[in-house]
């Protein structure tokens, strides 16, 4: 008789209840670095803080763009080096100022258009927002969570049964808005400034 494949033994062989005291998944989203190096150190240092298990970056990670002004602490080869320090631990998205130049220099994946995350049977449909956005929805199904940087505006807010949310920028937030980033944990969003205040939320 044929025997099971070990692997099938292992997985039957966990209990219940270690499978239900697995640590939630904590997921920390950030974008628009463009190229500061004090704003990239400090959103590092905001993800060692928080303990997530994966850095997710919205896209615009080097370049300034010419819509804004150079930031206080322009050095891309500084980013580079912060950024490929963490490279296993970062999921990226390209931005509308991500190039093929700079994937030459970066040491993980950042050309990728969009990327889907399945959890708590919702699908989150993550892209830096230049393409699809509020204004111009992606072709998915109601329930969708769709997640963007790209205006550096943060955003928590439902249209046609999508959900939109954007953490900001870290390093250029726009419309009087702070720098911030956003936490994903045991089912809610929140999106909290560098020092940690939490400025909005939503549930899932």
């Amino acid at each position: 008789m044929r025997q099971p494949l070990p692997v099938w033994k292992r997985l039957e062989s966990i209990p219940d209840e270690k499978r239900k005291k697995e640590k939630a998944m904590k997921l920390m989203f950030a974008s628009d670095i463009h190229g500061d190096a004090s704003c990239c150190q400090r959103m590092l240092d905001c993800f060692d803080a928080e303990q997530a298990e994966k850095l997710i970056l919205l896209g615009d990670l080097l370049y300034h763009g010419p819509r804004n002004d150079l930031p206080p602490d322009y050095a891309p080869k500084k980013v580079i080096e912060l950024l490929n320090a963490r490279k296993e631990q970062l999921l990226c998205v390209r931005g509308n100022c991500d190039t093929e130049v700079d994937q030459m220099v970066l040491q993980f994946p950042i050309l990728a258009d969009y990327a889907a995350i399945f959890e708590r049977g919702r699908m989150w449909f993550l892209t830096h927002g230049h393409v699809y956005n509020q204004q111009k929805m992606p072709p998915v199904a109601p329930g969708t969570i769709l997640i963007h940087g790209h205006t550096h505006v943060q955003t928590v807010t439902e249209q046609g049964g999508i959900v939109y949310l954007n953490p900001g920028s870290v390093t250029i937030p726009k419309e009087g808005n702070p720098k911030s980033y956003m936490i994903y944990e045991d089912g809610l969003f929140t999106i909290r400034t560098m020092d940690g205040e939490i400025l909005g939320s939503y549930a899932i």
